[in-house]
């Protein structure tokens, strides 16, 4: 899909935001390509006598369309900027939709020709009008900012979430939610007298606040109510019941802080789907005791039941085991335990389908990888420590590395391997034997070298005891 209706386009694909199907003029980001609807019937010829719809359908800032009446007969076309009645004095917006297809979205909205929301076109925009709309839209932030400040000093329940001028710039539409009922009397004095424009309060629910200021969803995309979804259909928890899903608000609930439109989307699906389901509260009696539901997987139809009394283990059936059982139990009797029907059912899985790459496995992600690396440099450390207090080798030059081997050279002569053998070191010189007589045995105290005292002389003046000195 193209656009039809600027020329930045390049091989069917707009430029600038590249995103296909829409504009890629520089509006992207400000939120006038939302909503928007492609005309599949611009390039075809009426019927002969049959006049084109002179209803136009414009949009505004945010994706906000209404429909305006081509009085004049002006030569009006898809993406032209056109002057439309105000009120009061006239506003500035783009064409959105032309033909036979604003029949159709009128239908839808149920507004007729005749109804007095379908208000007259004026003119095709002119530089002038143009330049003063651009102007009006750049103070929209800093009004929206000091309008926040002037609503924090009053203490009003509300919150201001948009603002949005006239394409004249003598009037400001200020969209705000809140709980309750609000008397913003006294704020709307005060932001007539800060800004000096004509002030509209408009209350508008979180969807719409949602639709109106966009975002990206848990999806990855953008917001459905943002982008095509017109009408808000109420969604209840019953839908997330059926759907089995788990009912946490933070998962099921949207930007707005209700429950997500999509909810709504395949709910027939499922509720077709569970036609041939029993219900939940039935209970199975086998000849092991009675089982309750736990879980269903709808698609698959597999269902999951566990004993009253053994509530720690679960068994899967099939849906036709369950409709047999219940059928035997309509009759008065007990079916078998669910161990046999559980086997039954692991046969036929393993039979009809064969998982060889384990695509299927949930945590097939989840073990954690081992880190070689520092297996390696555990290694390297020993190899270090156990080589540090070894002599580097004169064939090893750089430490312990092993140094290349040279084939070329011829075989070293013996006086080169004596050098080599003389820088070996020396082995330690073995202890001579004591030949002293002396040598004590082994377990005694060991004798010092002094000389043995003579019993025969004094220990102070070492003199004979009996006066004869005497040698030994």
């Amino acid at each position: 899909m193209a656009c039809g209706s600027c020329g930045t386009t390049e091989n069917g694909v707009p430029k600038g935001c590249k995103s296909n199907g829409n504009c890629g003029t520089g509006t992207c980001g400000s939120g006038s390509q939302k909503l928007a609807v492609f005309d599949w019937l611009s390039n075809m010829t009426l019927p002969s006598g049959q006049e084109r719809f002179n209803i136009f359908e414009v949009r505004f800032k945010n994706g906000r369309k209404h429909f305006y009446k081509n009085v004049d007969n002006l030569p009006i076309t898809m993406g032209d900027i056109v002057a439309v009645e105000g009120n009061p004095g006239h506003d500035i917006g783009t064409v959105s939709l032309a033909g036979e297809l604003v029949k159709v979205q009128m239908k839808k909205r149920k507004i007729t020709e005749d109804h007095e929301d379908v208000k007259k076109i004026y003119r095709k925009a002119s530089q002038r009008d143009i330049d003063v709309w651009q102007q009006s839209r750049a103070k929209e932030e800093e009004t929206q900012r000091r309008g926040r400040e002037i609503l924090g000093g009053l203490g009003l329940q509300m919150k201001l979430s948009d603002v949005e001028y006239q394409g004249d710039g003598n009037k400001a539409t200020f969209y705000y939610t809140a709980e309750s009922r609000v008397d913003f009397r006294q704020l709307i004095r005060d932001l007539a007298s800060a800004f000096s424009i004509r002030v509209e309060m408009k209350q508008v629910g979180a969807r719409q606040e949602a639709a109106r200021l966009g975002g990206v969803g848990s999806c990855g995309r953008e917001l459905c109510c943002s982008t095509w979804l017109t009408d808000f259909r109420k969604v209840s928890t019953s839908a997330a019941r059926y759907q089995q899903l788990s009912l946490n608000p933070l998962k099921l609930a949207g930007q707005c802080g209700k429950l997500k439109c999509c909810l709504n989307f395949e709910l027939d699906t499922y509720l077709d789907a569970l036609k041939s389901f029993p219900k939940q509260d039935v209970i199975l009696k086998t000849e092991k005791g009675d089982a309750i539901f736990v879980k269903m997987d709808i698609f698959k139809e597999h269902l999951w039941y566990t004993y009253k009394e053994e509530r720690f283990k679960w068994f899967r059936l099939t849906l036709e085991q369950v409709l047999e059982i219940i059928k035997l139990n309509k009759k008065g009797e007990k079916s078998a335990t669910l161990e046999e029907y559980e086997s039954d059912v692991e046969v036929a899985v393993k039979v009809d389908f064969e998982d060889a790459v384990g695509q299927d496995s949930l945590t097939r992600f989840d073990a954690p990888k081992k880190n070689k690396r520092r297996r390696n440099n555990r290694n390297k450390k020993k190899v270090v420590h156990a080589n540090a207090n070894k002599p580097a080798s004169p064939n090893k030059p750089n430490g312990n590395k092993p140094a290349r081997k040279n084939t070329n050279r011829k075989p070293q002569a013996k006086s080169q391997n004596n050098a080599v053998q003389q820088n070996k070191p020396k082995p330690r010189p073995k202890r001579k034997p004591n030949t002293n007589n002396n040598q004590q045995p082994k377990g005694e105290v060991k004798k010092t070298n002094k000389p043995r005292r003579n019993p025969n002389r004094n220990r102070k003046n070492n003199t004979p005891k009996n006066g004869n000195d005497f040698e030994k």
